[in-house]
């Protein structure tokens, strides 16, 4: 057989021959060789890149791998169903440990609010549709409404009961179990599930219009007094809410009568006879409006014991007007004692002012003290009391831990004492510290805060009130220093070298009453002990001060140092001698104790001689 070639390629002799044939280039692969051969000859493996070229390769077979592989389409279900549940899962448990309530915030007395309007309506409209058919019946489908949402309510408040956390050890218990197992201890939890029994099946037999079968929900009137004390607690005035709680629980128990008045009313017969509720067919005591203000002024008129309302005529009608007075004279005696109680206890300040104020006039009479200068103090205490100054910091806060005392102090006063020039960019542990050292002074008009000369032991910061800068005749004012000013803060550093030494330059006089902060040297000097940067830092900024207002002397600085290393020599020296005596002392110690020593050895050794001599007779 011959084989046929095609056209375009040319015969594999010819082709390899060309090849053969073909002549290079010698400077050419000269460069080939000197390039590329030094390079392989002297090149390392890095491991690090090989380890990374097999892990590409062992991954790139793992993918062609997963490509040709079939998948099983049951398989895919359940990893697909995994994660999902996995995801569910991890949601559910943000969803449970976000949902953990603590009692104190405000998240927990906004549910209250919400759930004490339930309650509340329950226990005002129930006890009134059953016994005021009327009532009930024009307004069905609006009543049926908002009983389930009632019931909805109460039935998130179950929930929210196992999500809300208690205090253990002065911490909040966040555990799902624990807190529902509490829960479920409590006798409210009893109260709360008779609370949500659908009794409202019986309506399927009976009809609608018979709400008295939703008394149960009464048993959630835990929910509506807590709301209560919470209120009482969180409210800037106690007193006023406990008379209007006072008044609204003397209001429901006389509702709750009238209900009871006009229910037995019905059963006897309206108009039977003159104690029960006049006959409906009259028009003037038909109407809805008229019966339920008839039985209210009756119910108040019956336990309030006023009386004025027709006598009883039946057994039965005794009976329940005596248990309305029964019940009237214990609960509004009760509420009348509290009612003066919460009046004499609104009035307990003003009548312990009142007792002070009565005390010192029997003092200045009976000490013969002018009448000028009774009207000023009068006048002081007419002043602390109109500006509401009359109760004592330290006894308010004295029941408190001296951390919160701090915290208050800090909240109050850091940023007044943050105004003082020389305390400005001070470290915030020295700042605290003086804060609580900080002592509130009142001045009345005309007082000298302080005079040219004194000697300065206190810087004063002006809280509220105005302050003049006077000369010395008391009349020519120069400056008049008002809120946030300070003055004296010089004077405490005692930097050396100052003019005036630590004496006041000026006269500052009160212009009406004052309100101001004092600080002491002494308390001060016992604050820098522990920051000797920042005593530095405060010297070298009043010395600044002073330089500006050129009332600093460089001799008078020398001098103060010569002093102060005199000073220090004395002191070492003084130091010195008492070591030296100490030393004395502990010597001749140790020398009584070694001749002591040298006795006992002296009389061991003759012991033991005499006892050798023993036994060698």
């Amino acid at each position: 057989m011959t084989t046929r070639l095609k056209k375009s390629s040319p015969p594999p002799s010819v082709y390899t021959a060309k090849k053969m044939t073909k002549k290079r280039n010698p400077k050419r692969t000269r460069r080939k060789t000197t390039r590329k051969s030094p390079k392989r000859m002297r090149r390392k493996r890095n491991p690090k890149r090989m380890i990374r070229k097999m892990t590409r390769r062992r991954n790139l077979k793992r993918t062609t791998r997963k490509m040709t592989r079939r998948r099983n389409p049951k398989r895919m279900i359940r990893k697909t169903t995994r994660r999902t549940i996995k995801r569910k899962n991890r949601k559910c448990r943000f969803f449970m440990e976000v949902w953990i309530i603590d009692p104190a915030t405000d998240l927990y007395y906004y549910w209250l609010c919400t759930i004490a309007l339930p309650v509340f309506y329950n226990l005002m409209f129930l006890v009134a549709r059953s016994c005021f058919n009327e009532l009930q019946d024009k307004n069905s489908n609006t009543w049926m409404a908002l009983d389930y949402t009632a019931d909805i309510l109460y039935y998130i408040d179950i929930f929210v009961r196992t999500r809300t956390g208690f205090l253990e050890q002065g911490l909040l218990v966040k555990d799902e179990k624990v807190l529902k197992e509490k829960y479920m201890k409590t006798r409210q939890f009893k109260f709360d599930v008779i609370s949500i029994i659908p009794t409202d099946i019986v309506f399927l037999k009976i009809g609608i219009n018979n709400p008295e079968w939703r008394f149960n929900r009464l048993f959630r009137l835990a929910r509506l007094f807590e709301f209560f004390d919470r209120t009482e607690t969180r409210t800037s005035f106690p007193n006023i809410f406990r008379i209007g709680n006072l008044v609204l629980y003397i209001i429901i128990i006389i509702h709750w009568n009238a209900c009871l008045y006009f229910e037995i009313s019905k059963i006897l017969g309206f108009g039977s006879d003159t104690w029960v509720y006049p006959n409906i067919s009259n028009p003037d005591f038909s109407s809805l409006k008229r019966q339920y203000i008839f039985c209210f002024y009756w119910s108040t008129l019956t336990l309030t014991t006023i009386g004025e309302t027709p006598p009883p005529v039946r057994d039965f009608e005794y009976f329940f007007v005596v248990s309305d007075f029964l019940i009237g004279v214990l609960i509004f005696a009760t509420i009348v004692g509290n009612v003066g109680a919460m009046i004499s206890n609104m009035n307990t300040a003003r009548v312990e002012f009142q007792s002070t104020i009565d005390s010192i006039k029997q003092y200045m009479q009976f000490r013969k003290v002018s009448k000028e200068l009774e009207a000023k103090v009068v006048k002081w205490f007419d002043y602390l009391w109109t500006e509401e100054k009359t109760c004592d910091e330290k006894e308010v806060l004295k029941y408190l831990p001296d951390k919160l005392k701090a915290e208050i102090a800090i909240n109050v006063h850091l940023e007044t004492l943050q105004k003082v020039r020389i305390f400005q960019d001070c470290e915030e542990g020295l700042l605290i510290e003086l804060v609580l050292k900080l002592q509130p002074r009142v001045f009345s008009p005309g007082d000298y805060i302080c005079k040219k000369g004194d000697i300065g032991r206190e810087m004063y910061i002006v809280k509220e009130g105005k302050l003049a800068v006077v000369a010395d005749d008391g009349v020519t004012q120069f400056v008049v220093l008002s809120d946030g000013a300070y003055f004296g803060e010089i004077s405490i550093l005692g930097i050396k070298g100052s003019k005036a030494g630590n004496r006041r330059t000026a006269n500052i006089r009160s212009v009406g009453y004052s309100d101001l902060f004092a600080l002491s040297k002494d308390d001060l000097v016992e604050a820098l002990i522990e920051y000797p940067d920042a005593k530095y830092a405060l010297e070298e900024k009043g010395r600044a001060i002073l330089m500006k207002d050129n009332l600093i002397d460089e001799s008078l600085v020398t001098a103060c140092d010569a002093k102060d290393m005199e000073e220090k020599v004395n002191d070492m020296m003084a130091s010195f001698d008492i070591m030296m005596a100490k030393f004395e002392k502990l010597k001749k110690q140790h020398e009584s104790s070694q001749r002591k020593l040298k006795q006992r050895l002296d009389n061991a050794e003759c012991l033991n001689s005499s006892t050798m001599d023993c036994y060698q007779i």
